[in-house]
């Protein structure tokens, strides 16, 4: 009962006003320990930074029509990360502000391995951008390899500092590690491709059919 329960008026108030989806935003965190106060907000802003949408400080207190709750029941993922497929449906949204209560009775069901778990399943569900890192860091390091490759050729035949055989293990060194790290980003890029499809998400939702 954190959530104020005072405000549900204020949900159904903008309901009939239009909206679809109304969310539930706290006004502050002020309540919170330094540790979840500071985490939950760079969780936020990390999410934002890897591009996936989501309402900053609203957790899963918000009213749903019954189009949007049809609609979202398209869905057929199992890690289902409601914070950022709520705001995937598209229809209009609005935001009631409230202060969160003290908790009364019990322990929170979210110590720090579920929240870090919590905050896991939302990066990896909808944002590839981790693939696409491994995918930048095979071709940087791919072309380290080749700058590699040819200061080893360069010392071999304008220096005679060489150690015997040095340069070859060096130049065939780079060039498979340079070819490991591309194969890698090559294959990362179509995993991610794989991924996003395999979820099979609906990409409309039709609002209205008007007929001719």
């Amino acid at each position: 009962m954190q959530d104020d329960i005072n405000t549900l008026e204020e949900f159904v108030y903008k309901f009939q006003s239009g909206a679809e989806v109304v969310y539930g935003v706290r006004k502050a965190r002020d309540k919170d320990s330094f540790f979840k106060r500071n985490s939950a907000l760079g969780f936020y802003k990390l999410m934002s930074i890897l591009g996936v949408k989501i309402v900053s400080n609203h957790a899963d207190y918000r009213l749903l029509s019954a189009r949007a709750i049809s609609a979202l029941l398209e869905f057929k993922e199992a890690n289902l990360f409601l914070r950022g497929i709520v705001p995937l449906l598209g229809f209009k949204s609005d935001k009631v502000y409230y202060d969160r209560l003290k908790r009364e009775l019990g322990d929170s069901k979210y110590p720090l391995r579920k929240m870090l778990s919590f905050a896991w399943n939302g990066i990896t569900s909808f944002s590839i951008v981790p693939l696409r890192m491994v995918s930048v860091l095979g071709v940087v390091f791919f072309l380290l390899s080749l700058c590699l490759g040819l200061y080893a050729m360069y010392v071999k035949l304008f220096t005679s500092d060489v150690v015997y055989g040095w340069a070859s293990t060096i130049i065939l060194f780079s060039f498979f590690s340079g070819i490991q790290l591309l194969s890698l980003g090559v294959i990362g890029e179509y995993i991610g491709k794989i991924y996003i499809e395999s979820k099979k998400r609906p990409r409309y939702f039709l609002q209205e059919c008007i007929e001719g």
